[in-house]
């Protein structure tokens, strides 16, 4: 513990010609959302299913009996009435942080599930289940910040 200050130190400045710099968790967060990677707890839980958050592929619906898995099956061939979408907002300092509702018109289609400010991208995030006829790329919703409405628009999967 004592020399923690010290070895950050040593490691910074060895690292500094190669370009390094401090980087925490919100630069973590604000990478995974221009990538599309799912949180736990916020973007996916048990509400949702594999298909709708966009997991599908991670499902081996072929090996074996488990728990919801004709359920699964039955979602597959139907196909999902609402799946996780991304979406950038218009004003990238409005930054939706989760549970914001999203509407078009005057309607509430959807929930923020988590956002933030993508660096990378120059944009800010959101990401919220949407009803499938809402979730096409290119789709103008708007999404009520304290208060506020701001123009979003729903992205082809992640905002990189």
């Amino acid at each position: 513990m004592e020399y923690g200050l010290k070895l950050y130190d040593t490691l910074l400045e060895a690292g500094h010609s190669e370009g390094i710099v401090p980087a925490g968790y919100r630069a973590i967060d604000s990478l995974r959302l221009e990538k599309g990677y799912r949180y736990w707890g916020g973007d996916i839980s048990p509400d949702y299913t594999p298909f709708e958050s966009g997991l599908g592929f991670a499902v081996a619906l072929d090996k074996g009996d488990f728990i919801g898995r004709e359920a699964l099956l039955k979602q597959k061939a139907e196909g999902v009435k609402q799946k996780l979408c991304c979406l950038t907002l218009a004003d990238p300092t409005a930054i939706a942080i989760g549970k914001e509702p999203i509407r078009a018109g005057d309607r509430v289609v959807g929930w923020v599930t988590s956002g933030g400010y993508g660096y990378t991208v120059g944009k800010s995030i959101v990401y919220g289940y949407l009803p499938i006829e809402c979730a096409a790329p290119g789709t103008e919703l708007d999404v009520e910040i304290l208060g506020e409405r701001v123009k979003a628009v729903v992205e082809r999967e992640a905002a990189v």
